[in-house]
């Protein structure tokens, strides 16, 4: 999976659409506890996120695959994908 549109949300969580179409909603909350991602629970740090297509990452340093977002992520169906982008 590729990601081909990313979009960081106010509560914590990435708006994703891949490259076969797909769009859901990734929830970063459970990877704030750990030290590489303490600095995103800072709003402004983790809005800055940069979409890598196989990853994504932050200046802190922290990243997340494509493959931990795929396996992760809760797919929306087609009416809710104005509300991700």
């Amino acid at each position: 999976m590729k990601i081909t549109a990313l979009a960081p949300q106010p509560d914590w969580t990435l708006a994703i659409v891949t490259d076969d179409g797909r769009t859901g909603m990734f929830d970063v909350h459970p990877y704030l506890e750990y030290e590489t991602f303490e600095a995103l629970k800072d709003i402004a740090a983790f809005k800055k996120v940069s979409n890598g297509g196989y990853f994504v990452e932050w200046e802190c340093g922290a990243d997340l695959s494509a493959d931990t977002i795929e396996a992760r992520m809760k797919v929306l169906d087609n009416s809710h994908a104005s509300v991700v982008l």
